[in-house]
């Protein structure tokens, strides 16, 4: 199952704490899909990931805009 999460516009921590709350959601193994134009992300996002346990699959940076691909801690999908 996949969720796409667009966290633009938003500043730290609020891109993080949305992408907690729908992680929440997932099912094991679920991948979300974020969008953050927030330069703090760049730190934020994969400190939350390791923490959390989660997979951070992909970052690619687009323009302002980075996209993060995260997989729910758990088995895989």
């Amino acid at each position: 199952m996949n969720d796409v999460l667009d966290a633009t516009g938003l500043l730290c921590p609020l891109p993080v704490l949305k992408a907690r709350k729908r992680l929440m959601a997932l099912p094991e193994g679920g991948v979300l899909v974020l969008q953050t134009d927030d330069p703090a992300a760049i730190v934020d996002v994969p400190h939350f990931c390791a923490e959390a346990g989660h997979s951070l699959e992909d970052s690619r940076e687009d323009g302002l805009v980075t996209t993060w691909t995260i997989r729910k801690a758990g088995r895989t999908a």
